[in-house]
């Protein structure tokens, strides 16, 4: 059995996280960690502090070991906008021995307040055109190689990538 694999997926809220996550998992047999469902679960009333953040990522970072340690790959849907959030998942990956891949996902400003406007109370995130603009402060890029991608735009091309990668890992 190939070893497990790690894609974290960064981005802003209305960017197009969890699609891309979702085109992505029809391609892999990956598990999907979408941080907004596991935000609903513990916060009904979701009001994005840093107190509710620590204890979801405290969660979703524990669950994510798990998982990896039973040799599940995962997709994780999440923000991960700061190199901080980031050194958590840097050092499960490099403490299980297990490749962890990274991708941006972003999309132009008013292609993400349309998507925002258009979310019902049936969207599994709460993030409102408000939350977006309080994240973008706190935006730090990527310092490891990583894949970028619009999803305004076609997302074929990175899907491809990744993908190529992932099984070109699998045959070594």
């Amino acid at each position: 059995m190939a070893a497990p694999t790690l894609v974290a997926v960064s981005g802003l809220p209305g960017t197009g996280k969890s699609y891309f996550s979702q085109r992505l998992s029809e391609r892999l047999p990956f598990v999907i960690l979408e941080s907004d469902a596991l935000r609903r679960v513990l916060f009904p009333a979701s009001v994005y502090s840093r107190q509710e953040s620590f204890r979801l990522f405290k969660a979703v970072h524990q669950l994510i070991e798990r998982l990896l340690k039973e040799g599940v790959s995962i997709i994780l849907d999440a923000t991960n906008l700061t190199e901080g959030n980031r050194e958590y998942l840097y050092s499960i990956a490099e403490r299980l021995g297990v490749k962890l891949m990274l991708v941006r996902v972003e999309a132009p400003p008013e292609v993400v307040r349309q998507r925002l406007a258009g979310r019902d109370s049936a969207s599994l995130s709460q993030a409102d055109w408000a939350v977006y603009e309080k994240l973008a402060l706190t935006v730090e890029d990527i310092k490891r190689r990583h894949y970028a991608v619009d999803t305004s735009s076609d997302i074929g091309p990175v899907l491809d990538k990744i993908v190529a990668e992932i099984s070109k890992q699998g045959k070594k």
